[in-house]
């Protein structure tokens, strides 16, 4: 990577929405590769099923905040970074207050979150205050990350997420967006999860797919930052 790019990282600013299996794998790769600063926002706990594939989650850390798990597996990678964790939900009415609080210039955004709401609403203020952004798509109910791309939103086709983004986003007037996703066809679970996150039914998800999603997210953000793309 060379001295320069290694001092580039060490001075950014990356804002990571997410704590889950992609997030958490996502933000470890981020903090080995050198981002100095990184921000973790997350309001969720870790549960017993999380532990087939988040890097936070273990019998250990069950009840435990997610970002404060992350936050001290972070310093103990590079006790020089920088970690700021909120254990807050991202709605529209309340991002403003949020970035107003981080102590940091945000320099990238990476959503890797699962509500649409709460993906919206990020994907709207990264645009109107241009901050580069990327933004994880479904990941559950598939067993082939080798079929993961980053591309447009407009450029994506079989996901479901993908579908709703894009007809949302639209109604915005927001027709491009940088994207993490993959054609395969989602699979049915052959058994129901008994983890209660929301109304909606749980995706089923496997050891090695959500991780995947996060390192190349990881990747595509370090090259960026680091003018390597």
């Amino acid at each position: 990577m060379g001295k320069d790019s290694m001092e580039k990282l060490a001075g950014s600013c990356v804002a990571v929405f997410g704590v889950g299996g992609v997030g958490s794998h996502c933000i470890e790769a981020l903090a080995r590769g050198g981002v100095g600063r990184l921000v973790l926002i997350d309001n969720d706990t870790v549960s017993i099923t999380n532990i087939n594939r988040q890097s936070i989650a273990y019998h250990s850390t069950v009840g435990m905040y997610k970002t404060q798990v992350m936050k001290t597996r972070i310093l103990d990678m590079n006790p020089q970074a920088e970690v700021f964790a909120f254990e807050t939900f991202v709605l529209l009415d309340n991002i403003e207050n949020l970035f107003e609080q981080i102590p940091c210039k945000v320099n990238y955004i990476i959503d890797a979150i699962d509500t649409v709401t709460a993906k919206l609403a990020l994907a709207q203020y990264a645009i109107d205050h241009e901050i580069p952004f990327i933004a994880s798509m479904g990941t559950g109910n598939k067993l082939h990350p080798e079929l993961f791309e980053i591309t447009d939103l407009s450029k994506t086709s079989v996901c479901p997420l993908c579908k709703v983004m894009r007809r949302e986003l639209k109604k915005r007037g927001i027709t491009s967006l940088k994207v993490l996703y993959s054609r395969e066809e989602p699979l049915k679970p052959l058994e129901t999860s008994t983890e209660v996150t929301s109304k909606r039914a749980v995706p089923g998800s496997v050891s090695f797919v959500p991780p995947v999603a996060g390192l190349l997210i990881a990747g595509e953000v370090i090259r960026e930052l680091t003018g390597k793309n």
